[in-house]
């Protein structure tokens, strides 16, 4: 998740005419929120954070207030406050201030692009303000539907029909969760999140829907992303200086989607495609550097720039450079390897030789001269290396450069580092 919470979420959801929680940014006034607690006579204070981060009121870190002193107190104690949930720590900077909705009924509701269905899929069920793994699956509607056609009212009628939601709530949400599709489809989304949606009654006893929680990923390649004017600093946050330096070199074409996942790994895999980066992830562990995506035919510049930033920030503690990725139906091997291999070169000219064993597993492509061209820059580079081709199992290869690592680790990088005459390595 990128953006968390109503401060930004009010205003996208705007863009689709759904109701949401009357909300003040951090830089309200005191006069501003006396008047909103006189509107609503109850207010909720939240923490900003940059990005999704779940859990906060299990971790008592959502503060509510009926007085001015009341909701001062709560901005005191939350405006920088932290917080740990899983492996993520984040620190707020900044409070909202969000108006009460009174209602007796909440409704959890999400967009997401869903590979068991290889669809966008509706996730829905009225019992929503609260963890949806905590609910029965017969409280849950999941509905994958068509993208070209979008998300139909009969859809979230005949699945809030199928999972027993009150008869009054249904009307309403068919009317306005429709909308949400136009929101994910039309600014670049992959994921939307809105829990709770509080059923809020009005004159005659109607109910409307009110977003009053908001969540939401991007898809930062799809340029329908740059019609919402977001500020850069959202999709920077909480990011190390190589993610930052990798995700400038954005553009039309090749991905550049990286995520480090121990700054203290000893495998640094530049991994082509989705499929291949969620395995190798996955098998490599703690051993793994970074999480990276870098398909999408790359040209040789961007290549070679990704390239010299990875080897820039984390080839001093690399063991085995695991260059992988499936068979590619139009990324060209040969100009993806020139970039990493020129890189690697210029990497070593400027900062001196490494001890590193190089793994490749690839298919696509011109890839024999691929192969051939990055060959050459090893062999004169003085590193080992070995090459697997598409005929190759990826789950094998991917072990071959664990026990690569391991050997490495266990005495082979005091004899690469000998062979290059590295003499501090090698003792």
């Amino acid at each position: 998740m990128q953006i968390n919470g109503m401060l930004f979420g009010s205003k996208l959801l705007g863009h689709v005419g759904f109701p949401t929680s009357e909300i003040l940014g951090p830089d309200a006034s005191e006069d501003e929120i006396g008047k909103l607690i006189d509107r609503h006579g109850l207010i909720f204070i939240k923490p900003v954070f940059r990005g999704g981060v779940g859990k906060k009121g299990k971790a008592g870190l959502v503060g509510k207030a009926r007085t001015l002193k009341e909701a001062l107190a709560e901005k005191e104690r939350l405006y920088f406050c932290g917080h740990r949930h899983g492996n993520a720590y984040a620190k707020s900077n900044g409070v909202t201030f969000e108006a009460g909705v009174p209602a007796e009924q909440e409704v959890y509701f999400s967009i997401t692009d869903n590979t068991a269905f290889r669809a966008p899929t509706m996730t829905l069920t009225h019992r929503g303000g609260m963890d949806i793994e905590e609910l029965p699956k017969s409280d849950i509607a999941i509905v994958p539907f068509e993208a070209l056609t979008g998300l139909k009212a009969f859809v979230v009628a005949n699945a809030l029909t199928d999972i027993g939601a009150p008869k009054e709530i249904i009307s309403p949400l068919v009317q306005h969760l429709p909308k949400l599709w136009e929101l994910v489809h039309h600014y670049g989304m992959t994921t939307l999140e809105l829990n709770p949606i509080r059923m809020r009654p009005g004159k005659g006893g109607r109910l409307t829907p009110v977003a009053c929680d908001f969540k939401c990923g991007f898809d930062r390649d799809d340029p329908r992303v740059a019609r919402l004017g977001l500020p850069d600093q959202l999709f920077a946050a909480d990011v190390t200086a190589f993610e930052q330096e990798v995700n400038q070199l954005r553009t039309h074409q090749g991905q550049s989607d990286v995520f480090v996942i121990n700054d203290r790994g000893t495998i640094l895999a530049p991994t082509f495609g989705g499929g291949a980066n969620s395995l190798v992830t996955q098998v490599l562990g703690d051993a793994a550097i970074i999480s990276s995506d870098f398909g999408g035919n790359p040209p040789y510049e961007k290549m070679k720039a990704v390239a010299s930033i990875c080897y820039r920030h984390f080839l001093k503690q690399t063991n085995v450079l695991f260059i992988i990725g499936g068979k590619s139906n139009n990324t060209d091997i040969l100009e993806t390897f020139r970039g990493m291999g020129d890189a690697l070169r210029e990497h070593f000219a400027a900062n001196g030789p490494s001890p590193l064993y190089v793994v490749v597993g690839r298919g696509g492509p011109n890839l024999v001269r691929g192969m051939g061209n990055l060959a050459e820059t090893l062999e004169s580079l003085g590193l080992p290396y070995r090459f697997f081709g598409f005929d190759s199992a990826i789950s094998e290869v991917v072990n071959y450069a664990k026990h690569v690592d391991e050997w490495m680790r266990a005495g082979g990088r005091a004899e690469i580092a000998a062979s290059l005459g590295l003499k501090s390595e090698a003792a």
